[in-house]
């Protein structure tokens, strides 16, 4: 007479079962992990945020090269005034560079800026069009007597250009701006 137990199919290994499980379960974590990261690198959010850090790296640097000046090298200052600078500022500063490096020179003087705090206020990336508050410090030295260092704030518009982002207006923040576009 059989058994009950021998008509029964038998297990199977219970090892191979649980490795089995366990293979399945790790593809399936790293086909969601994996789809999770292509996501996330393809985000047009992230490349957003990118341009937001390299518009503000490049205004941060642009408004400190505005407000940096040493009359014994007047011309390497002026030429980076120049090459941080795109449109109608570029065309003021290349218009009016004779007259004012007679004057620098004249006046002695030598400026230091130091960025202090920054922020983005407008970012516009189908136009390429930015724009950039920034508390500066600016350090005066004359040719004697004590240096004045005075901190203000700026609104700085940013344009794109084929070279990187590059100031195209710059002036000085009035209390209770908001950082709208800048005035040209």
């Amino acid at each position: 007479m059989a058994r009950i137990t021998d008509r029964l199919p038998r297990p199977a290994d219970p090892v191979r079962t649980t490795a089995v499980t366990l293979l399945v379960v790790a593809a399936l974590c790293a086909a969601w992990f994996g789809w999770s990261w292509y996501g996330a690198a393809h985000d047009d959010g992230l490349a957003y945020s990118r341009t937001r850090e390299e518009v503000v790296r490049a205004g941060e640097q642009a408004v400190q090269n505005m407000n940096t000046l040493d009359y014994r090298d007047i011309d390497a200052g002026l030429r980076v005034w120049q090459e941080s600078s795109t449109g109608e500022l570029n065309r003021q500063i290349t218009g009016g560079r004779a007259a004012f490096a007679d004057q620098v020179r004249k006046a002695r003087t030598v400026t230091t800026a130091k960025v202090l705090e920054s922020a983005l206020t407008e970012l516009d990336t189908r136009t390429g069009k930015a724009v950039i508050m920034v508390a500066v410090q600016v350090t005066v030295t004359p040719p004697e007597g004590k240096a004045t260092t005075k901190q203000s704030r700026m609104l700085g518009e940013l344009t794109r250009t084929g070279t990187g982002w590059k100031l195209s207006a710059l002036q000085h923040a009035t209390v209770g701006d908001t950082g709208g576009t800048p005035a040209q």
